[in-house]
């Protein structure tokens, strides 16, 4: 156990290392929150808070009970809870379809940083999604899935290294792996360290560091059993063509992996098998 958090404070460590380590952007996020609370008409915002910082998320119940519990999203970099059109489609679609769902302000930096800056933010990250996790169990949430979209589910993958019983599973969607050599190395590390079942999504015509990781990504996670790649045909990162495919491929996953459906099921119908 010693072995095992010791390198997982080595994986910190190393980021901080090769980027100085920085807060987020506490003025665009206000921004952020102000634009989207002017126009918000589905869900409500609420302030959770994180090593004494607070931070938007953007809380949808469900339309129909029964609540099978709640989804986390994490949105991509320099993104906020109500991004276009991923994140969006995702926080609006789950609660038509009886799952909750929270989409967290997750830590960015000044609106010209490139990607690379996000690395230190890694810590704060995972403090936000662990907040997260804490304020779905107070809405008495009996599953939790996180769904991360580009290097939102870099961060996820990142936070939930370290055995999190809170969390049924993991989406990323385009998960990217960094071209740069000492980066890549230890991002690769995140996925054999997940115990919970994962789906690694992405399209066929994503971005490059995207693409070129992917099967890279696949040989990461056969040392989880539970861990599923798909990709999508004639897609790119922004999903454009696939006429909510990806959400319904995302939704049918989370379904089978969570095993909401056996419990819709009567007592009969259970013991049933299947043919």
């Amino acid at each position: 156990m010693f072995i095992k958090k010791l390198t997982h404070v080595g994986l910190i460590l190393c980021l901080c290392s090769v980027f100085t380590c920085v807060a987020s952007d506490e003025k665009r996020e206000a921004e952020f929150a102000t634009d989207i609370q002017k126009t918000l008409n589905v869900g409500h915002a609420v302030w959770l808070e994180a090593e004494k910082k607070k931070f938007l998320g953007l809380y949808t119940d469900t339309a129909k009970n029964p609540r099978q519990g709640v989804i986390i999203l994490l949105h991509d970099t320099g993104g906020n809870p109500n991004q276009q059109a991923i994140i969006k489609s995702l926080r609006t679609f789950f609660p038509e379809h009886h799952w909750a769902t929270l989409s967290l302000q997750m830590p960015v930096r000044e609106e010209s940083a490139p990607v690379q800056d996000y690395y230190a933010l890694f810590h704060e990250a995972k403090m936000r999604l662990l907040s997260g996790v804490k304020f779905a169990k107070t809405e008495k949430a009996e599953k939790i899935v996180v769904i991360g979209y580009g290097l939102g589910g870099l961060m996820a993958s990142y936070s939930l290294t370290e055995k999190n019983e809170d969390v049924n599973a993991l989406v990323t969607i385009s998960l990217p792996v960094p071209e740069t050599s000492d980066v890549t190395a230890q991002t690769l590390q995140f996925i054999p360290k997940l115990t919970l079942p994962m789906l690694d999504i992405y399209g066929a015509l994503d971005v490059s560091n995207v693409l070129s990781s992917a099967r890279e990504r696949q040989v990461a996670g056969k040392t989880n059993a539970h861990y599923r790649q798909v990709k999508l045909d004639n897609e790119g990162h922004l999903y454009l063509h696939d006429d909510g495919l990806l959400v319904k491929r995302i939704y049918s996953w989370i379904e089978k992996v969570t095993g909401v459906n056996e419990t819709k099921l009567p007592p009969k119908e259970q013991s049933k098998p299947v043919k």
